[in-house]
Parts: structure tokens; C-alpha cells; sequence
């Protein structure tokens, strides 16, 4: 027992640990079943300056075990001079797998996958940093030049009416792997997607319409004009599915359904969502009451637990509050939206390391156990 428990603690602080740089451009579960096809859409008209265009992709609910449609949208840049290297699936050990898109100043690799808008399997051709301005290549952005005059025109062939496909590798998928200019853009500096990219996510998670399983590869929003902007005039539905689409009837038998997630291919990360503030992060998981064979000594390492999650309950209810008065002084100060998106970066990053900190104590404590020989 103590054996299993002392592998099951360390999986669990390794995988807190690795909320990094360089873990968020992994994910968390295998899936045997290939994504849908990418649906047809019209791009929203970019909202204004230093927005950047993101696309839509197909998630997956573990929960309910199906696809369900992340809607494109336009997110403001975190900093100047980053672009947005999409996610993708792929075909790896036996499963596909996400590997989530990143802010950084290069394009990375995004799987050779067409999303079209500017990301045509390499690079992005939608537009460019040009000092502290981005300037949106027309041919291929929906801007009004009217309140945009930072553009330009670049002729580019794009094939995204051609390939459909969304996933890398396997049975059908794009056959492409990353240069070398990809992978060092891949060891650059990152930042994870912002927090209203995440909401973003979480909303689309829980609209049943968006399920692939319901809308057939055709969701009813496609693309919105900002995160979250559901309702807004310029949501854009999908013309078409991008190929045809019969979820499995049995996809539910058709995934592991044991205790523990699908096993991953050694250069997979375990990560969890990004959450923004602590309200939104689960409890953490109380091990089970030590057995070293020294009821006192069992005792006082339980009076432990009990005091170090205690501590750690007050930490996230203090940093709760400290981030509610933030949101509270930008609505009295009436902050502009891209105020509002750089306070949730913030709290984001605190969340993030408040988690790491919690993990690490949590594992000291563990190590702390079994090194203690057990009586007699």
C-alpha cells in the first residue's frame, strides 16, 4: 500500500510541477477517435488594433467523450511583437493528442494543420509586427480600413478550401513534421493562452450545439468576434462541415474508461486547465491516512496534513479576495478591455504559482513520511 501511494503522490507533484513555459504546449489525454474535419467558416471583422486572430479548433470532453468546437475569435495580443502559434492534434503512441497553442515571437509549429486566415500549415501570413503597431494583411483578414488603417496586401494561395483535415499524422493526417526554425521557435519564450482565451474554452465546453456528436462537423457558431462574445452581432456560423461526420454510436465503450487517464508518450506533459483564479481550482486531493505501522507517529503526520491544507486554504482565500478587489478597482476606474485582459494575465500567473507552491509542499511532506522507518 505504501508503495502505491508513494508512486500515486509523486505522479500527482509531477504533474503540478510541470505548469511551465514548457508544459503548456502539451495536454492531457490520449483520444482514439480522429477529430472531425475543419468546418467552413467566414472570419468575424477584427474588432480593433492589436487584436490577433485565433482559430477554431475541435476540443475534447473527456467527460461526455466527444469533440466539441472551440470557435475562432479575435484576442488581443499579451505583448507587443507576439503572434499566435495554434494548437493541433496529433497521432502519437497509439492516440491523438493536443498540443495547445502558445503566445510567443515566433510562429511555431501548429502539426502542417490549414486553419486558414493566414495560418496555412507553416508560418502565418496574416499580418506583422511593425514596432509597437501590427499591420493585417487584407487579403486574408476581414478588416475595416475605415478604423484600421494599418494594413497592407499580400497576395497568398490559400488551399484551406482543399484541406480540411485537423490532425497531424496517422490514418489520413497531414504528413509534416517541424523545421528547424519551428523547433527553435519552440524553445523560445512563451506565454500560455490568456485568461480570456480560457474562458473562451470553458464556455464552448459547456454549449451542447457545439458537440460534434450534435452539430454532425457543422457548429452553429463557428467564430465570434472577441472571447466570450456569444451573443454579439458578428458571430459567424459554419456554411458546411468540413467532410462528413458520423460520430461512433458506441464512443463512449469505445475510450478507456478506467481509473487512470490513457497513457501518454514520454514527451507528454500531464496539464491541467489554466486556471485564472482560485475559486476555479479543484480541492486538492486528500491522500489517505498514513499506515508506517507507528499509530503516534500516523497521527502527528496527519496533524500535519491537516495543518499544512489548512494553511493552504487561507493562501487561496487570501489571493481570491486580492484579485476580487483588483477586478473591483477596474470597474470603478473603468478600464479598457485591454486593461482588463493584462490584470487576468496576472492572475492567472499568481494562480499558476500558487499551485506550483501547494504542490511542492504537499510532496515534501510525503517525502518527509517515507523516510520515517516504520516501528519495530
Amino acid at each position: 500500500m505504501r508503495i502505491i501511494f508513494s508512486i500515486r503522490s509523486l505522479l500527482f507533484a509531477l504533474a503540478m510541477l510541470t505548469i511551465s513555459a514548457a508544459s503548456f504546449a502539451q495536454v492531457s489525454v490520449s483520444i482514439t477517435i480522429a477529430p472531425p474535419a475543419l468546418p467552413v467558416y467566414e472570419q468575424p471583422l477584427c474588432p480593433g488594433e492589436g487584436y490577433l486572430w485565433v482559430p477554431g479548433y475541435w476540443a475534447y470532453d473527456y467527460d461526455v467523450d466527444d469533440y466539441y468546437w472551440v470557435p475562432g475569435t479575435w484576442v488581443l495580443a499579451p505583448e507587443v511583437g507576439f503572434l499566435w502559434t495554434p494548437g493541433y492534434w496529433a497521432w502519437e503512441g497509439g492516440g491523438f493528442f493536443f498540443h495547445e497553442g502558445y503566445w510567443g515571437p515566433r510562429v511555431g509549429f501548429y502539426g502542417g494543420i490549414v486553419y486558414g486566415f493566414g495560418y496555412f500549415g507553416e508560418g502565418y501570413e496574416g499580418g506583422r509586427w511593425d514596432h509597437d503597431r501590427f499591420f493585417y494583411n487584407r487579403s486574408v483578414n476581414n478588416v475595416n480600413i475605415t478604423e484600421i488603417h494599418n494594413v497592407y496586401n499580400t497576395t497568398v494561395i490559400n488551399n484551406s478550401t482543399v484541406n480540411r483535415v485537423s490532425y497531424n499524422g496517422g490514418n489520413g493526417g497531414i504528413n509534416r513534421r517541424p523545421t528547424h526554425q519551428e523547433e527553435e521557435a519552440a524553445r523560445e519564450r512563451h506565454i500560455p493562452p490568456v485568461a480570456v482565451q480560457t474562458q473562451h474554452v470553458q464556455a464552448a465546453r459547456t454549449n451542447q450545439q457545439l458537440r460534434a456528436s450534435v452539430n454532425q462537423g457543422k457548429p452553429p457558431v463557428a467564430a465570434t468576434p472577441k472571447p466570450g462574445a456569444w451573443n454579439d452581432h458578428g458571430v459567424v456560423p459554419a456554411r458546411e462541415a468540413g467532410a462528413p461526420y458520423r460520430p461512433p454510436a458506441n464512443r463512449a465503450e469505445s475510450q478507456p474508461r478506467t481509473n487512470e487517464r490513457p497513457v501518454r508518450p514520454e514527451n507528454s506533459v500531464p496539464r491541467p486547465d489554466n486556471p485564472v483564479h482560485p475559486k476555479e481550482v479543484p480541492p486538492a486531493e486528500r491522500p489517505p491516512a498514513p499506515d508506517m505501522g507507528n499509530p503516534k507517529a500516523d497521527r502527528k503526520h496527519q496533524q500535519q496534513q491537516e495543518k499544512l491544507f489548512a494553511k493552504q486554504e487561507q493562501e487561496r482565500q487570501k489571493l481570491q479576495q486580492k484579485q476580487e478587489q483588483d477586478h473591483q478597482r477596474l470597474e470603478k476606474q473603468k478600464a479598457d478591455e485591454m486593461r482588463k485582459q493584462q490584470v487576468e494575465q496576472r492572475h492567472q500567473q499568481q494562480t499558476q504559482q500558487l499551485q506550483q507552491k501547494h504542490a511542492a509542499q504537499q510532496q515534501k511532506l510525503r517525502d518527509k513520511e517515507q523516510r520515517k522507518p516504520p516501528k519495530g
